[in-house]
């Protein structure tokens, strides 16, 4: 036995290569593991509108034809975010998140949805209220940063806007 292959074996016997070494037990498990290596190779070079299925779970966004507007402010808004807000909670409750489309009003009811329109550059963005705010005087609406930067105007601070409150058409 010294390091030879066994020619004669019992049935219950490891099976020995040179050297006196012994094939792994779980030889399937082996097998199984470079398979799916192999899987999760494939699958990364798939085109990504297949890999995701993004055209099938996309959220629908609404155009403008498609809510009623019901009221419109013009003011100036501001931004806000988790260091400006002194923590990470809303006044609704849940956690803010800098890059969301929400927003903070005085008046209007929580989850009301209403569109931002920049006059300054006319961009525009549809937004969730979902906090309380601002306590500037002479601001109307709050949004979060990443909204400030989708609608033009995080380097400036404040801007002139108009909010449409939306609702939808019947």
């Amino acid at each position: 036995m010294n390091g030879k292959v066994i020619a004669d074996r019992g049935l219950n016997e490891p099976k020995r290569l040179r050297y006196g070494k012994k094939f792994p037990k779980s030889r399937f498990v082996m097998k199984r593991i470079v398979t799916v290596l192999l899987l999760a190779v494939l699958s990364t070079s798939l085109p990504s509108s297949c890999a995701t299925g993004s055209s099938a779970t996309a959220k629908h966004k609404p155009t403008k034809e498609e809510w009623n507007v019901s009221t419109v402010q013009h003011g100036k808004a501001s931004w806000y975010s988790i260091k400006t807000n002194y923590g990470t909670r809303t006044a609704s409750g849940e956690r803010l998140s800098n890059t969301a489309s929400t927003a903070a009003h005085k008046t209007l009811p929580m989850g009301t949805l209403v569109r931002v329109t920049n006059v300054a550059n006319g961009k525009s963005e549809v937004v969730r209220i979902n906090d309380r705010g601002p306590y500037t005087k002479g601001r109307i609406i709050d949004v979060t940063v990443g909204c400030a930067e989708r609608l033009g105007f995080y380097s400036r601070g404040v801007v002139p806007v108009k909010v449409e409150v939306l609702g939808k058409k019947s």
